[in-house]
């Protein structure tokens, strides 16, 4: 099946021709989709797209008019597709539903230790010769309340974790997890509890209406001075504004990263040589106690091995007319 790849990224080139094997013809595209550059899947029958490419509805008409008729997500969220237009076009979708909860949440807790024991500004002092110890203070995670907002896959692997370390933990999921609460003493309590009384808050919920900036004015005010936010999910679950003014008045104590809710088009490239155009962006790299990662939770080499391999399949179920079980319904 002759398949146009967008945002493809030199980390996971090998890893989606080792998976093919020559049976699909790849064209593989640097460019992330987008109104201007979806002329350039002219004579494929699918596509597959990244975390950033815009599959909004005015796109898939005009892949819909090229005659594209699958879109297989190397992701497991569809947040960037307009799956009802999608739907309407009788264009098919597949994800990558799980590829590696561990390489999540275990980036979630590099995030936490990082920020915690401050080791990113000790690292820059060291290489400046700078031994002194002052204003490196951290705290013991041990003993410590974290909040888990969302225990499926990544959420459970993370209470796990975390478990490890000594903490207390609350969570909050429409569905309770009945092994987390046996095996790890999980409390499942209501969000403005968790704000309440969590020393560290993680997000692992989905990008939906009802979750979209779950972190705002109203829930930072309830939450302990010097609170730890985290969020290796949806960059749109965080009023980034709200957090800013949080990070000011000293409410919010440590904030980590791995999405942001206007990374489109800034993480996953190179611009070094530019000059920042996000002033919201640009105002939280000027905290010290804030921890920036550019979208890599996921890139483990299990990871990046998963998604091509699910890619591919999913690419063979759409030629053979079978079903892969990761329709996006």
């Amino acid at each position: 099946m002759k398949t146009t790849v967008f945002s493809t990224h030199k980390f996971e080139e090998p890893h989606l021709l080792s998976a093919n094997k020559g049976r699909h013809e790849l064209k593989l595209l640097e460019v992330r989709l987008a109104q201007n550059t979806a002329s350039l899947a002219q004579g494929t029958e699918a596509i597959s797209l990244f975390t950033s490419d815009d599959a909004s509805a005015e796109v898939l008409e005009k892949l819909s008019a090229l005659g594209v008729k699958y879109i297989a997500l190397r992701t497991a969220g569809y947040n960037n597709v307009a799956t009802e237009k999608a739907a309407e076009l009788g264009i098919k979708i597949s994800r990558v539903p799980a590829y590696s909860p561990y390489a999540i949440a275990e980036h979630t807790m590099a995030l936490i230790l990082a920020l915690n024991r401050k080791l990113i500004r000790a690292n820059n002092r060291v290489r400046d010769m700078n031994f002194s110890l002052n204003g490196l203070t951290g705290f013991d995670l041990n003993g410590k309340t974290v909040g888990v907002i969302g225990t499926g896959k990544i959420g459970a692997i993370l209470v796990k974790i975390l478990y490890g370390f000594g903490c207390k933990i609350l969570a909050q999921d429409i569905i309770e997890d009945k092994n987390l609460i046996s095996s790890y003493g999980v409390k499942y309590t209501d969000y403005k509890t968790i704000c309440r009384q969590a020393d560290i808050i993680s997000l692992h919920v989905p990008l939906i209406s009802s979750t979209r900036h779950l972190i705002d004015s109203k829930h930072i005010s309830l939450m302990k001075p010097g609170i730890m936010l985290i969020n290796t999910s949806r960059g749109g679950l965080v009023d980034t504004k709200a957090v800013i003014e949080g990070l000011k008045t000293g409410k919010i104590g440590y904030f980590g990263i791995d999405v942001y809710e206007e990374e489109e088009g800034l993480f996953f490239e190179d611009h070094s040589e530019d000059i920042l155009q996000d002033d919201v962006i640009a105002r939280l790299m000027t905290f010290n106690n804030v921890l920036i990662t550019s979208h890599q939770a996921f890139l483990t080499e299990t990871a990046l091995t998963n998604i091509a391999d699910t890619t591919i399949y999913n690419l063979d179920c759409f030629e053979k007319g079978t079903v892969s079980g990761n329709e996006v319904a």
